[in-house]
């Protein structure tokens, strides 16, 4: 059975996604933070709340795991849930000032050491790799049947 040239490039990107997560993972626990609950603070940081949707839709964690990230962050004084002001059904999360706090201290830092791996990089070296993920994300989106930017 021939093997197919598109597989090895499929795995190296898959590999240097996980390569990247356990990296960034690793930093985030000396953060005192799991990787979804950095992600949830992160995402909020900066903004007045967003709906489970949306944090949802902007972050890397599944629906399923979400609620219980929120309820956690909820429990440690960093988050705090509001009834949206034009859809009571919808429910908005935000930093409390606790958690304004937390996002100060630690997303400044995490995004100095994630650069780490990228720091022989240049300009060209990002250009012609993002030119590439976009393009494989555009074949990949058209393949599927929607396109996303």
């Amino acid at each position: 059975m021939k093997r197919e040239r598109y597989l090895r490039s499929i795995r190296l990107v898959a590999e240097c996604y996980q390569a990247f997560e356990r990296f960034s993972a690793m930093h985030v626990r000396t953060l005192d933070l799991t990787p979804p609950q950095f992600d949830i603070i992160a995402t909020l940081g900066n903004t007045p709340g967003m709906s489970f949707r949306e944090l949802g839709e902007r972050t890397l964690i599944t629906k399923g795991t979400l609620t219980g990230v929120v309820d956690r962050l909820e429990a440690k004084g960093l988050v705090c849930r509001a009834t949206h002001a034009e859809d009571r059904r919808s429910t908005i999360v935000r930093l409390t000032k606790k958690g304004e706090a937390e996002f100060e201290r630690v997303f400044a830092p995490h995004v100095e050491f994630c650069k780490q791996p990228f720091r022989d990089y240049r300009e060209e070296d990002f250009a012609a790799l993002e030119r590439e993920l976009a393009k494989l994300k555009a074949h990949l989106g058209a393949a599927a049947g929607k396109t996303e930017t």
